[in-house]
C-alpha cells in the first residue's frame, strides 16, 4: 500500500523534526536523529525548520533511485524545493530579487539539458588521465608543506598548516588563480557554507567571488595560459559560454576545489588517529590499491557533505512503496546511505580493507561530483605522506575540545591541534 505526504492524517507537529546535530561524544558519526529516522525506514517524512514537510531518504538503494530519476529536480527555485536553513531560504529570496533563477547561477543548481551543456565544458579537465598528470606536482606540494610543519613550532593547527593549503594550492594551479589571494577566497567560502549566514551576506560573498573570478577571466581573454580559466575564456571567445556562465563555473570550482577536500583531509587524519590499527595499516602499506581502498572507506565513513541534498519532485513518483507527489521536497542523506547495513556490513566500523567504492559521498547520477578524481588523487597522496613522514603524529587536544563545523553545510573542524 502506498502513502502520500498528506494521506496519513498526521499533523505537522507529529512529524519528527529535521535534526542533523552531532553530539561531542561521537562527532564523526551521523546525527543520532538521522540514524533514528533510518531505523524507521528508507523513506520517511521530516519537518523542516519552517514547518514544511519533506521526504527524508536514508537508504542506499532509495538514495540512488531518487538521484537518478529525471522526474526529480535539483533546481532550488522550483516550487516545493526544500530549504534547509533560514539562511538558505533568504539566499534564494535575495537571488530572486535580483531577477535570478537557476539559470545564471551554478550549473549544479540546474537540471538537464542546461546542466549537461555547461558541465560538458569542463569535464575534460577532471578526467583520470588529466588528474594523474598532476599527481607529481601535488606530491611536491604535500612534501613541501610537511617540511614546513616539521621545521615549525609544535603543536600546530593541521587545518591552517596543511589541510587547507594543500587543496588550495592544487586548485589555484589548476584554475590559474594566484594563491596569494587564498585568504580572500577562503574567507568568502566560509561565509557561503555557514548555515547561519544571512541570505544577503551569502549572496554578497558569492558576488565578491564572482567579481574576482570575472576579473581573472578578463585577463585570460587577452593573455591566456595553460590553465582551466584560460580554457573557459576560450569558450567565451568562440561563443560557447557567456562571461556570466564562465564566471559561475570558476566560482564553483574554486570554492568546491578547496573547501571539501580540506575538511576531508582534516577529518580523515583525525579518524585515523582515533583508529591506530587502521592508521598503521595505511602507513605501512606500499600497495596503491590499499591506499585507494582506504580513501574510499574514509569517504564512506565520514561523508563530510552532511545534512542532506535538496531535491523536489516534478511529477508523482514511487520510491520504496511511497508515492511522492509533484511539488514535494526530497532530502537524500549521504551519511545514512553510506552507513546502510544492507550494502556495508557493520557500517559503523572503519575498515580500510573494505570495498567501499559504491559509497555516495560524491553523490550519484547526473549531478555526481565532477571533481571526484581530483579529490581522490589528493587524498591518496596526502594520507600516506603525512603518516609516513610524521609517524608519531598525535592529537594535541582532547576530542571534546576540537571545534567541529556543526554550523556548516560541509562538515569538518575549524582547528585540529597536532604534535609529534
Amino acid at each position: 500500500m502506498t502513502n502520500t505526504l498528506n494521506a496519513t492524517g498526521e499533523t505537522p507537529a507529529e512529524i519528527p523534526e529535521y535534526d542533523i546535530s552531532r553530539p561531542m561524544r561521537c562527532p564523526l558519526d551521523p546525527a543520532p536523529a538521522m540514524r533514528a529516522r533510518q531505523a524507521e525506514g528508507p523513506l520517511v517524512r521530516i519537518r523542516l525548520w519552517d514547518g514544511t514537510i519533506a521526504w527524508l531518504v536514508t537508504g542506499w538503494d532509495e538514495h540512488r533511485a531518487v538521484l537518478s530519476d529525471q522526474r526529480v529536480s535539483v533546481d532550488p527555485f522550483q516550487p516545493g524545493a526544500p530549504k534547509l536553513s533560514p539562511g538558505e531560504r533568504a539566499m534564494i529570496d535575495a537571488l530572486k530579487k535580483q531577477g535570478k533563477s537557476s539559470v545564471g547561477t551554478s550549473f549544479i543548481m540546474m537540471d538537464d539539458p542546461e546542466h549537461a551543456r555547461l558541465r560538458r565544458m569542463v569535464t575534460s579537465a577532471f578526467t583520470i588521465k588529466r588528474v594523474e598528470a598532476i599527481r607529481p606536482p601535488t606530491q611536491k606540494i604535500v612534501d613541501d608543506l610537511i617540511d614546513k610543519m616539521l621545521d615549525g613550532p609544535k603543536p600546530t593547527d593541521l587545518v591552517e598548516a596543511f589541510a587547507l593549503p594543500v587543496p588550495s594550492l592544487v586548485i589555484s594551479e589548476l584554475l590559474g588563480v594566484p594563491y596569494d589571494d587564498h585568504d580572500f577566497f577562503q574567507s568568502n567560502s566560509k561565509t557561503i557554507i555557514n548555515r547561519d549566514t544571512p541570505g544577503e551576506e551569502r549572496v554578497a560573498a558569492r558576488q565578491r567571488l564572482a567579481d574576482y573570478l570575472g576579473g581573472l577571466l578578463d585577463e585570460k581573454l587577452t593573455h591566456p595560459s595553460e590553465d582551466l580559466l584560460s580554457m573557459l575564456a576560450e569558450r567565451i571567445n568562440v561563443g560557447e559560454l557567456s562571461r556570466e556562465e564562465a564566471t559561475e563555473m570558476g566560482v564553483l570550482m574554486l570554492f568546491a576545489g578547496h573547501e571539501t577536500t580540506a575538511n576531508m583531509i582534516t577529518l580523515g587524519t583525525l579518524t585515523l588517529l582515533q583508529h591506530p590499527e587502521q592508521l598503521a595499516l595505511l602507513r605501512d602499506s606500499e600497495d596503491p590499491k590499499l591506499v585507494a581502498s582506504a580513501v574510499d572507506e574514509l569517504l564512506r565513513y565520514l561523508t563530510i557533505t552532511h545534512g542532506g541534498l535538496r531535491r523536489v519532485a516534478l511529477e508523482d513518483i514511487e520510491i520504496a512503496g511511497q508515492v511522492i507527489r509533484a511539488g514535494e521536497g526530497i532530502i537524500p542523506v549521504n551519511e545514512t546511505a553510506n552507513r546502510d547495513p544492507s550494502l556495508f556490513p557493520d557500517p559503523d566500523r572503519l575498515d580500510l580493507t573494505r570495498d567501499a567504492r559504491r559509497h555516495v559521498a560524491f553523490g550519484y547520477g547526473i549531478h555526481q561530483c565532477l571533481g571526484q578524481p581530483l579529490a581522490r588523487m589528493e587524498l591518496q597522496v596526502v594520507y600516506p605522506a603525512l603518516l609516513r613522514r610524521i609517524p608519531t603524529l598525535t592529537l594535541a587536544a582532547d576530542l571534546t575540545e576540537i571545534p567541529f563545523k556543526h554550523d556548516g553545510f560541509v562538515y569538518g573542524a575549524y582547528e585540529l591541534p597536532v604534535t609529534w
